[in-house]
């Protein structure tokens, strides 16, 4: 049996193995939903999925004619997918609190992933639904005009937007547990701007915020109609931690490295050679 749950623990389930595939997804809805450069789910059959707390507090946004986007109300983590009529759950893999004991075994809707986060491992790509999946392209989302020194950025159901000024000072992906049950992913991808360079577009009231507990600065945003999370000004630091899978283009940066890459997920392999931090490095 394996367990997980949300970000704020309100959503908790168990699953009983084993799981039956594990890929990741680089699809721009899955990007947005998660605020993740890819997604990663596993799969198992929903006979053995059990709620253990929190289902009447998942929100459910329709992304598509059948697609269903569940996430957490309160801290916006998503939340597992049941898909009845084939009889099985989808679970995201960022949010077990065990080794599920499978690796990715894919890539899917790799022409959909972000030019400026490259793929580095050697698992087989496809660039829409593999073909156990019946094969084809999925949906082209519509892209915001390329303006130059501007990066654009929006939740899943467009209800906001903002648009950052020039480079951002640094990005970094980021291990810890925490970014990875708020990103429900293998890991947050996050960049950081001075508030100034922030603007918001539209829908800055549609936004939650959530701040855990037992932490000093860590929180998550998130629309509150969608589950997408987006930038979170640190009061503390007076930047905007952007969350990547939100960017609708190029930022002109690439991540630096790997930050409490001691903390990564079992499943994950870190393969693109970019220097990893046991915590953070020394001007993060």
């Amino acid at each position: 049996m394996y367990t997980g749950s949300c970000l704020c623990g309100t959503v908790r389930y168990e699953v009983d193995g084993p799981f039956a595939m594990m890929a990741n997804c680089h699809c721009s809805m899955c990007r947005k939903h998660h605020g993740a450069m890819f997604s990663t789910f596993v799969s198992a059959p929903d006979s053995g999925f059990r709620w253990v707390s929190g289902q009447d507090n998942i929100e459910t946004y329709p992304s598509s004619e059948q697609g269903r986007r569940p996430f957490c109300r309160t801290c916006g983590s998503v939340t597992p997918m049941l898909l009845s009529a084939m009889s099985l759950v989808l679970i995201p893999a960022g949010n077990l609190q065990d080794d599920p004991g499978l690796r990715p075994q894919m890539h899917m809707f790799t022409g959909s992933r972000a030019a400026w986060y490259p793929i580095t491992d050697g698992l087989p790509q496809h660039e829409g639904y593999p073909p156990q999946f019946g094969g084809g392209a999925g949906l082209d989302r519509p892209q915001p005009p390329t303006l130059p020194g501007v990066t654009h950025g929006s939740c899943l159901c467009g209800a906001v937007e903002w648009e950052l000024t020039g480079k951002p000072e640094r990005m970094q992906n980021c291990h810890c547990s925490r970014c990875r049950r708020a990103r429900s992913a293998a890991h947050a991808t996050n960049a950081f701007y001075m508030r100034e360079q922030l603007s918001w577009l539209r829908g800055e009231s549609e936004v939650r915020s959530y701040s855990l507990p037992a932490a000093k600065y860590f929180g998550q945003d998130f629309c509150r109609h969608c589950g997408s999370p987006v930038p979170r000004v640190a009061a503390a630091t007076g930047r905007a931690v952007v969350p990547c899978g939100g960017l609708d283009t190029d930022p002109g940066m690439k991540p630096l490295g790997h930050i409490f890459a001691t903390s990564r997920a079992p499943w994950f392999e870190i393969t693109d050679g970019l220097p990893q931090w046991e915590a953070y490095p020394a001007r993060a």
